[in-house]
């Protein structure tokens, strides 16, 4: 049995990289997985020390989703509910990083299937591998969404996209993938860890306050009629306003130099 950690921690440069790591398993979700994923996600969003986040998988797999042997186990020993797992771990996960008050990049490796790929549709950004696939095939285990994926799949590529892809479990590769919207770039296999660090790097440097902000405002005005909108556009602009990053990119237009942004 592997001693190494399933959840890989790693800071560079502002940018930490929450990696999923039983590739043997391709990444699949056990309850120790998802108890350090919680956990993990929860003290990020407090890290001042970090600017932009990326999750990824190991190996060949971003994430296969329920580890189904964790599961057919508890089924046959009369254990099995999956609704607790639901609250316990998968809510606050999509919450954690929907909410995450700095920008979330998924970098998809290979297959991202049910709750794993609704982790990447949770997430700001995704850069996905030309080989990368998104399955949604809760039905053919004779179950319904979870995950988020029931809000956040609609949003990204349509209902009708959406519903095609869980009640036909119809998977979109990359290419399809980029061209309804689920994904923001596709680059080569090898470079997905390259292409999301660089991202995730650049964006450590920019205003992160604002970018809490924007996230704010989008995830209110999802669910909110304009006047709510409008009424946490005021607000989030009343803070953001208010902050040094605000200052030092007008001062820096004027004085016709880039700015150097803090996150305050």
């Amino acid at each position: 049995m592997s001693t190494e950690p399933v959840l890989l921690v790693t800071d560079v440069d502002g940018v930490r990289t929450l990696t999923l790591n039983r590739p043997a398993a391709f990444n699949s979700l056990t309850t120790e997985l998802k108890d350090g994923l919680v956990a993990a996600l929860q003290a990020t969003a407090t890290d001042e020390s970090v600017r932009a986040v990326v999750l990824t998988g190991a190996g060949k797999a971003f994430c296969a989703g329920q580890d189904l042997k964790e599961h057919i186990g508890a089924l046959q020993a009369g254990q099995a509910r999956l609704w607790e797992t639901v609250e316990k771990h998968y809510n606050p996960i999509v919450r954690a990083l929907t909410e995450m008050p700095k920008p979330v990049i998924a970098a998809v490796n290979g297959t991202a299937a049910g709750a794993g790929a609704s982790f990447a549709y949770a997430c700001d950004l995704r850069i996905a591998g030309s080989s990368a696939k998104f399955l949604m095939a809760f039905a053919n285990v004779g179950l319904t969404a979870d995950s988020g994926a029931s809000w956040t799949l609609p949003r990204l590529i349509g209902h009708g996209r959406a519903m095609e892809m869980m009640l036909l479990a119809k998977p979109v590769n990359a290419q399809r993938a980029l061209e309804i919207g689920m994904v923001t770039e596709v680059v080569d296999d090898a470079d997905v860890p390259r292409a999301a660090q660089e991202l995730a790097a650049r964006m450590a440097t920019g205003p992160t306050t604002s970018y809490a902000t924007i996230k704010d405002a989008l995830l209110t005005a999802a669910s909110a009629d304009l006047p709510t909108a409008l009424a946490n556009e005021g607000r989030g602009q009343e803070r953001a306003g208010g902050t040094v990053d605000h200052r030092e990119s007008v001062e820096a237009f004027v004085a016709k130099r880039p700015p150097v942004f803090t996150g305050r």
